[in-house]
């Protein structure tokens, strides 16, 4: 059972001879995408029978996930289940770490409950990926990091394979990210498969195919088509997004410059009165 956002989703991986919208943007399982949990789903095939559900959607947040995708996944037994979601939350106005420790221990508890393995990760510094500018940059890590503190309680609690990204040095390479580095490219998601794949064989599953690294569906990224993908869909995304992400980008610059004011400003405008 697969929950999530967009990588779960499988955005950045298509499939040979789909056009599909390298944003994600009303992308669904099935429709184009392939993806790391179909590439893991289907190695396992190669020693057990399996039966594998994705009900993860772009653009989902952990609020989103155990109140939308966490019903959905029925009643019965769940051998493995990724729940990788987070990153959204981490880019929107709203940032309430609160509630996504609370929807991420739901979840964790249900699934669990169900016998199920948690699969997750520890986010990147998306912002070293992206190439942001220092006072963007280190506001987002500080976001990623208190997402990934939560994660760890969850671990903590409720065991797991949890895959450390920041620890894998092919995760700050421009080959392992789709055009729009936001979402892993068929190079990154084939690498997160086997990653999985490496541990379970590690705690004494068998997989007869482990997930394969060389490319095959036929999409080859180019400075043309990263391009193209910028005024199809790069743009369009953040002037889709400028609502959120402005006022909080202009209000996490105006904090970073406030905090790198000198102590002796802060001194002479105390004395000198209001």
């Amino acid at each position: 059972m697969a929950l999530g956002d967009s990588t779960t989703v499988g955005v950045g991986d298509p499939l040979a001879g789909c056009a599909v919208r390298l944003s994600g943007a009303g992308a669904v399982p099935g429709q184009g995408w392939r993806g790391w949990a179909s590439l893991l789903a289907e190695s396992l095939g190669s020693s057990h029978r399996v039966t594998f559900s994705n009900v993860a959607t772009s653009g989902a947040t952990a609020p989103y996930v155990a109140r939308e995708q966490l019903p959905t996944t029925g009643t019965g037994r769940i051998d493995l289940a990724s729940l990788i979601v987070g990153v959204n939350d981490t880019m929107r106005s709203s940032f309430d770490p609160i509630e996504i420790r609370d929807s991420l221990q739901e979840c964790a508890e249900r699934l669990t409950a169900r016998g199920a393995l948690l699969l997750t990760v520890r986010f990147h510094d998306h912002g070293q990926v992206f190439g942001l500018p220092a006072w963007l940059r280190r506001p987002l890590w500080r976001r990623i990091e208190q997402v990934n503190f939560l994660y760890d309680d969850l671990v903590a609690s409720y065991g797991g394979i949890r895959i450390d990204l920041a620890e894998r040095p092919e995760v700050y390479q421009r080959d392992f990210w789709s055009v729009d580095r936001l979402h892993p490219g068929e190079r990154g998601h084939r690498r997160l498969a086997r990653s999985f794949a490496d541990e379970l064989v590690a705690r004494g599953l068998p997989i007869d195919v482990l997930p394969g690294l060389e490319s095959d569906a036929g999409y080859a990224p180019s400075r043309w088509s990263d391009a193209v993908w910028m005024v199809r869909e790069g743009i369009p995304w953040v002037g889709r997004r400028a609502g959120d992400l402005m006022p909080w980008a202009a209000r996490m610059m105006v904090g970073h410059r406030v905090s790198a004011w000198p102590v002796s400003m802060d001194v002479r405008r105390s004395s000198s009165g209001p």
